[in-house]
């Protein structure tokens, strides 16, 4: 509940005040403190400031669409340890700069969970971006010049929560390769956490980034503060293919029925 004038303290208003920038009024709180309106303008600029971050952070996230946790089907994969996922969105992590590595075949909703709790951490006023791991590669590789990607990498480095999605769906040469080393390693020395999907195990890794010599240090680094949680079981989006193919064959099958 907001303050009212009658609750709102010289020390409370001072503070807040000189948290919004209203530095004139703030040389006046102790005369102002009786105006019946002091309460309600402070009340009024903490929303829409409020508002206007929420908004910024959420569009600099990149979250795009993206069903909300209570759509995930729990009972789907047959390995999935719900309650270290849930745990997760307490954002018990953040506070620790701990990785969060999600690993498990296609389809099993990783990315759904990668941008859930992106979403959580973006409404826990932390800052957040998702990106798949192609997109972010392909972006930093293209820069042409030392200056350009040393501003480029700030993008991927000074969020609070970066979530990185399919990291072994594609391979890369030892370029990209160390483009995401310096990403991980970065924010690795900054302490901020990386939330990233992959569908290989880590003695894979080495597919992905043939010929790499620092495949080693980059897992090293990726692990070193990590919540690892393993996901197993088929495809929910070929079940649901699979659905979707037999009610139309069902559907044709009753089209199909000579009329009596």
């Amino acid at each position: 509940m907001s303050p009212t004038p009658a609750t709102l303290s010289l020390d409370s208003a001072r503070t807040r005040l000189r948290r919004l920038g209203f530095y004139g009024l703030l040389a006046q709180a102790d005369t102002l403190l009786a105006e019946p309106w002091l309460a309600r303008v402070l009340e009024i600029e903490d929303t829409e400031r409020a508002r206007r971050s929420l908004k910024r952070r959420l569009d600099n996230a990149r979250l795009g669409a993206f069903k909300p946790l209570a759509d995930f089907d729990w009972s789907w994969p047959s390995k999935c340890d719900r309650s270290a996922i849930e745990e997760l969105f307490a954002l018990g992590f953040l506070a620790e700069a701990a990785n969060v590595v999600l690993i498990g075949p296609n389809g099993l909703g990783k990315t759904l969970l990668l941008k859930n709790l992106a979403h959580q951490a973006i409404l826990h006023g932390h800052s957040a971006r998702f990106t798949l791991a192609s997109d972010m590669l392909h972006d930093l590789a293209a820069q042409d010049s030392t200056v350009a990607l040393a501003r480029r990498l700030r993008r991927y480095t000074r969020c609070t929560l970066l979530a990185i999605d399919e990291v072994g769906y594609l391979s890369y040469d030892a370029r990209y390769a160390d483009l995401l080393f310096e990403v991980i390693t970065r924010r690795y020395e900054l302490q901020r956490p990386i939330a990233l999907s992959t569908n290989k195990a880590f003695g894979e890794w080495n597919q992905v980034f043939p010929n790499a010599a620092c495949v080693v240090a980059l897992v090293d680094r990726l692990l070193h503060r990590a919540e690892i949680i393993a996901l197993d079981g088929k495809s929910y989006r070929f079940k649901e293919a699979q659905e979707r193919a037999a009610r139309k064959s069902k559907a044709r099958a009753t089209d199909r029925r000579p009329s009596t």
